[in-house]
């Protein structure tokens, strides 16, 4: 499954929490604030908190949410580098 990462939508920071089945947990200002699922590549759905169900309303900041879910890409470590190492450690 995904990591966790952050994204940033119209200067608002977000982290973003894959679930797995396209769906995402979405937190801002360091509170819970939705659970998303796609439904297109240009159309993502807020679901009922309590109920778990999508909601079909268009809602813009979700779909701008979805939109810089599916743009990010994960920064990638390098596998040739040990942690546990360094140049100093080579006496």
């Amino acid at each position: 499954m995904q990591e966790p990462f952050d994204i940033q939508v119209a200067h608002i920071d977000y982290a973003v929490f894959p679930e797995g089945n396209d769906v995402y947990v979405i937190y801002k200002d360091g509170k819970e604030f939705a659970h998303i699922q796609k439904d297109t590549d240009l159309q993502w759905l807020k679901l009922d908190p309590e109920t778990a169900t999508p909601l079909f309303e268009p809602n813009e900041e979700i779909n701008a949410i979805g939109q810089a879910i599916l743009a990010y890409v994960p920064e990638e470590e390098d596998e040739d580098e040990d942690p546990g190492f360094s140049e100093n450690d080579k006496d």
